[in-house]
């Protein structure tokens, strides 16, 4: 059968240099090159982004107008497309009431397994539900836990009501709801708390009665007295937080506390429904075991009705195993789940899809996944293929790359010193080639000969959070800690729940965002903005405030946006550029003062790299030298925070970190997003960090990162309850020697194959 291609012709999106590209259909092309070189501007604001748009056009315009707007690509032509599927690494977030097992849709064919065979029958499928009603816990309405008053945080039991024995502040001694406290007469006003009879601490709680009271101005009114959780509950608790204001929750949510609801014990369903059971456990229970547990479980049902459905359950439970995600639980929350872990759920969903000749494109499918477990992405990534699709990946990993039938590499480095295609071919030629990528594939970075010597030691003990077994280790200061092990061992839990909850004084640099906001930028976030204004102020004898598009120098049409929405009704809204500003956000009054010759809107457009040949101010420098130390040569200060990915957010934190001493940084893993040629630049930044007194621990998975630790600590064997334990404490050179490690196995592999 002849080889076909999805042809782009003259692609100019973002930095793209006029590319022309042929993509062979039906295999696996896997797109490298330095971050901010041109990847993702090819593969999703490209093919992804135009693969979209022709398929929402097959809609009526009432469905279209409730689907995402997708531009038309800057292409001159994009030719031979199939339906895309773009599995990314936003996490699946959600609330409470989605798990892993609603969000696969397992849980729905668990719930129809125990209809159909679970004793004694309770009712239909939805029974056995939380997000329904029929079946949800009827105390906690399914979610599993409660919020509760915080009594402890609420009272201070050694003093009177007089005194201020209620904290909140909204109740505090002077206040209306105090006075309905004090002068209802059905409290001794005077008497510590810890004193109270039974009868008066219940009154104080949840008491209610009506009384007439005199105030100041001498006019008597009839007022209510209602006991302070009563109160409590039904202002705040019972309450959609989206009603609050956001001071107002922040100082409520200090005197809450959440525990498991009294009634389900967690299990979010009503009494019934646990009632009902297979083999002995009820849906609850079976939601609650791993996922590499659950399996064999389910496969032990031999009831012939229920055989289709055990074949299917087993089947996708199978599918989560095999990826690496067997130490999950059904019924674990999708907030919680790591970009990485989200995005690995996403792909065994299409595995169990019929459909062929789609075009799937994925962004880094390896974050997250230990050196062991990365055949499992790629054993997953062939299935796809072998069904009959095209599959598209932007990756830096060189196993990863290794299983590509084609490379696109795209560079040869950032920004407006990216965007061409330097290299495409077989693997086998990317080897030979004279590319960053081509160079890196092949280097081995040798293990660390010296190690710095700790100034001291900080203990953890006895962590038992999530599947910690009881964990106690010593933490060195003043070197780089390395945390190590298969996903879902533990290093999360212990680094960023037991350490950072004891050491809440450490500067933690993770993935989150930096900024939702389209006028959030890396000049407004890192602080330069301020000085960049009172340059332009100074420069040109006018109020600094002007030079800001959020103040007096915005645009009066788009408010400082660069861009206006219309709403056409039942049409899709259109966002077109701003006609008064031309996008540049500022009055045209504003953009008429300059500094070297540059307007603000010039200033906005350079990228890092052209900024720090431009500012001469001392201040400016260091903050800009930052962003350039940690690889983001390529931003430009003007560019959305709400645009940057996950590692480039946590590299644009630790640029805003870079001039403490004398701190813990906490760093989840760091290389997210990086080019190999760019970890070495990253370790030097590391470096630096601990040489001026700083202690550092890095949770991570890349090679050459644990390779230059100073200390490691090792946690596994597996993961969820396979895992846990601390396997390893010491150097990288005797990790290597641990055997019983499968971080250890791997650096022996390695340096056996070098």
């Amino acid at each position: 059968m002849q080889q076909e291609y999805i042809h782009i012709k003259g692609a100019r999106e973002h930095n793209l240099r006029n590319i022309s590209l042929s993509i062979p259909k039906r295999k696996i092309t896997i797109f490298t090159g330095v971050s901010g070189s041109g990847k993702s501007s090819i593969v999703f604001d490209t093919i992804g982004a135009e693969a979209q748009r022709q398929l929402n056009e097959n809609f009526s315009m009432f469905i279209r107008n409730r689907l995402p707007r997708v531009s038309q690509p800057d292409a001159d032509a994009i030719e031979n497309l199939s339906t895309a599927i773009v599995i990314d690494q936003k996490r699946l977030g959600g609330n409470s009431r989605s798990t892993m097992g609603t969000i696969t849709d397992i849980y729905s064919v668990l719930r129809l397994l125990f209809s159909r065979i679970g004793q004694p029958f309770v009712g239909y499928s939805n029974v056995f539900s939380f997000n329904d009603p029929a079946g949800m816990c009827p105390e906690c309405k399914g979610v599993g836990y409660k919020v509760e008053i915080d009594l402890d945080k609420m009272l201070d039991t050694s003093k009177s009501l007089n005194e201020g024995a209620i904290l909140f502040p909204t109740f505090s001694v002077g206040s209306w709801y105090w006075k309905t406290f004090v002068y209802s007469g059905v409290l001794p006003n005077d008497k510590a708390l810890k004193d109270y009879t039974e009868q008066e601490w219940n009154s104080l709680l949840y008491g209610q009665a009506k009384f007439e009271v005199t105030l100041d101005n001498n006019v008597p009114i009839n007022a209510k007295f209602e006991g302070l959780v009563s109160r409590f509950n039904r202002m705040y608790i019972q309450k959609d937080s989206g009603e609050m204001a956001d001071n107002t929750r922040q100082s409520v949510e200090r005197f809450l506390k959440t525990g498991p609801c009294t009634l389900c014990h967690g299990a979010r369903l009503s009494q019934a429904t646990l009632s009902c059971k297979i083999n002995g456990l009820n849906i609850a229970d079976m939601a609650a075991m791993e996922v590499s547990a659950l399996i064999g479980v389910i496969d032990t049902i031999e009831d012939r009705v229920a055989a289709p459905m055990v074949d299917s359950l087993v089947m996708r439970l199978q599918h989560l195993d095999d990826i690496g995600l067997g130490y999950l639980s059904l019924d674990r929350e999708t907030a919680t789940l790591s970009g990485g872990e989200s995005q690995r759920i996403k792909m065994v969903k299409h595995l169990n899809s019929s459909l062929i000749d789609m075009l799937y494109i994925f962004d880094e499918p390896s974050i997250g996944l230990h050196p062991r477990d990365v055949h499992r992405l790629n054993e997953l990534l062939i299935k796809l293929r072998d069904k009959g699709n095209t599959i598209l990946v932007v990756e830096h990993d060189p196993d990863v790359i290794r299983i590509a039938d084609y490379i696109v590499d795209v560079g040869p480095y950032a920004g407006e010193h990216g965007g061409r295609i330097v290299y495409e071919g077989d693997v086998k030629g990317l080897l030979k080639a004279n590319t960053l990528t081509g160079r890196f594939m092949n280097r081995q970075v040798e293990i660390k000969d010296e190690f710095r010597e700790p100034a001291g030691w900080i203990p953890v003990k006895n962590a038992q959070l999530h599947n910690l077994k009881n964990v106690s280790v010593n933490i060195p200061t003043e070197v780089l800690t390395v945390v190590t092990g298969v996903a879902g061992s533990g290093k999360s839990s212990l680094i960023n729940g037991v350490f950072l909850a004891q050491h809440p004084e450490a500067i933690v640099i993770d993935q989150s965002a930096v900024g939702t906001s389209v006028r959030s930028n890396p000049a407004t976030y890192t602080g330069i903005m301020d000085d960049i204004r009172q340059l332009f102020g100074k420069a040109n004898k006018v109020s600094p405030s002007l030079f800001s598009f959020n103040s007096k120098g915005a645009c009066p049409e788009c408010h400082g946006l660069g861009f206006i929405f219309t709403d056409l009704a039942f049409l899709e809204p259109v966002r077109t550029t701003c006609e008064i500003c031309n996008g540049k956000r500022f009055k045209e009054e504003v953009l008429q003062y300059t500094y070297k010759d540059k307007n603000i809107t010039d200033v906005l457009a350079m990228t890092v790299h052209q900024a720090l040949q431009f500012f001469e101010q001392k201040e400016i420098r260091r903050k800009v030298k930052a962003m350039h130390d940690v690889g983001l040569d390529y931003l430009t200060l003007g560019q959305p925070l709400s645009t940057l990915s996950g590692g480039e957010c946590q590299r644009i934190k630790l640029a805003g970190e870079l001039h403490k001493h004398g701190s813990i940084y906490v760093m989840d893993e760091p290389t997210t997003g990086l080019h190999m040629s760019d970890t070495g630049h990253l370790l030097e930044i590391i470096n630096r960090l601990v040489d001026t007194g700083n202690s550092v621990i890095i949770i991570e998975h890349n090679m050459d990162i644990i390779k230059q630790a100073d200390w490691i600590i090792d946690l596994g064997p597996e993961g969820g309850s396979k895992g846990g334990q601390v396997l390893f404490e010491g150097t990288p050179k005797g990790l290597m020697q641990a055997s019983h490690s499968l971080t250890g196995r791997h650096m022996q592999q390695q340096q056996t194959v070098a």
